[in-house]
């Protein structure tokens, strides 16, 4: 800023790296446009030379409360990173729980540099509780380490729930196999773009361009949804410097402060003079980008359809969409408008919604139920001959099984027959 004579900045690329350039932007009247910053902490309202291109992570507090609801999850552990990134989105979820009457039972803070000692320790922590829905908001790179303990800790296994946020979702064709692998039956909820035909041209420019540069490799990455919104901020600020005339920069000196003379002061930044009249033109954008619409709203991308995805063992499954007109939809064609999801497949496999939590979290006690030593038409106590084992059956014991099978969790039992068939008990 101080050298080069900026107008404005795309970027940074992360929340926890905004912050500071964010401030010197306000102070020096330059646009910083964000296509990757999503932490609701930031906001225009504060520093309105803060401009997010991109949704704030509020906004996917909503579909993931409606997921609540969909399968009557009353309760769920928030998995976070220690970082402004990390704990600024959990009171929006906190607050859209408790609008469909869930909560968050606990919260378990981990650091991005958290050792897998550490990791599994909190791991076995939540693994001793009786809630089984994880809600896990992250930077990918710790959530790597993360599922890959998850795994190795039997905990990506049935009666698991688990959901990924935007942040984790948008990445999950980067990541490594092994880590993909360790994550089969998870929900991802990531921001919708919308497929048109100026989105296929330009991912068939860009295939073609990446087969010229780089001719000796085999596969061509895939362009994830922040290189979208990065080519739309550009495209962004382009219209806007054109339609307000600021192509040459303009500055003017600040009034000295004491210490001026040092080059490391603040105070010494220029400010500039056409920068109010770019952030306007920013803010009125209007137009049809690769990501779809782009327009601001108090300084923040409109946008506020998302997407359901479901990790398989086939790669990653979209399962349907959320908006908030229409909540959890399987598509948006009128005949696939129905209130559900596509069938999802959860951890370890089934195919069978979690109930989200179970009475013994250990697994290893069941409750024991007597049942008299009888041949009644209702409960039949019978001895296999050659085995000696009891075994009880009848139509009480099959209406006893189907409530269990309903109950809004998971409860283990044993039926102990006792007494002689006579009348006398022991």
């Amino acid at each position: 800023m101080k050298n080069e004579g900026v107008q404005a900045i795309i970027g940074p690329q992360t929340s926890a790296e905004a912050d500071f350039p964010v401030h010197l932007g306000q102070k020096s009247q330059i646009p910083i446009l964000c296509f990757s910053v999503t932490s609701p902490s930031l906001s225009s309202s504060h520093t309105p030379y803060f401009i997010r291109a991109t949704p704030n992570d509020s906004a996917q507090a909503r579909p993931i409360a409606a997921l609540a609801k969909a399968y009557n999850w009353r309760e769920a552990v928030a998995i976070y990173e220690d970082t402004e990134y990390g704990a600024s989105f959990i009171p929006y979820l906190r607050d859209a729980l408790q609008e469909v009457g869930s909560q968050i039972l606990f919260r378990c803070v981990l650091s991005p540099m958290a050792s897998e000692k550490l990791i599994t320790k909190e791991l076995n922590r939540l693994m001793a509780m009786q809630t089984r829905v994880f809600i896990v908001h992250m930077m990918s790179s710790l959530a790597s380490r993360l599922f890959l303990q998850v795994q190795q800790l039997g905990m990506m296994s049935k009666e698991y729930v688990w959901i990924i946020t935007d942040g984790i979702s948008n990445h999950l064709n980067s990541m490594d196999p092994t880590v993909k692998s360790s994550m089969q039956g998870v929900i991802g909820v990531k921001a919708y773009i919308q497929e048109s035909k100026h989105l296929a041209k330009f991912t068939a420019r860009w295939e073609q361009q990446y087969k010229e540069e780089y001719s000796n490799e085999k596969e061509i990455p895939d362009l994830n949804v922040f290189g979208l919104r990065a080519y739309d901020a550009t495209w962004a600020l382009a219209l806007a410097i054109e339609k307000s005339g600021t192509e040459a920069a303009n500055f003017r000196q600040p009034i000295p402060g004491k210490l001026a003379g040092n080059m490391t002061d603040l105070s010494t930044l220029r400010i500039s003079i056409s920068g109010p009249k770019l952030l306007r033109a920013i803010l009125e954008s209007r137009f049809r980008g690769l990501t779809g619409q782009i327009r601001f709203i108090n300084g923040e991308l409109l946008g506020s359809k998302f997407q359901i995805v479901n990790i398989v063992k086939e790669g990653v499954r979209d399962v349907g969409f959320w908006s908030p007109e229409s909540g959890l939809l399987r598509g948006w064609k009128i005949r696939q408008k129905e209130k559900d999801l596509r069938r999802l497949i959860w951890p370890g496999g089934s195919a069978v919604a979690p109930k989200g939590w179970v009475v013994n979290p250990n697994g290893k006690e069941k409750l024991r139920i007597g049942v008299p030593f009888t041949h009644g038409k209702f409960v039949t106590v019978e001895e296999d001959p050659i085995s000696g084992a009891q075994r009880v059956t009848g139509f009480s014991v099959d209406v006893f099984a189907e409530v269990v099978k309903v109950l809004p969790y998971n409860l283990p039992y044993e039926l102990v027959p006792f007494g002689d068939g006579h009348g006398k008990t022991f």
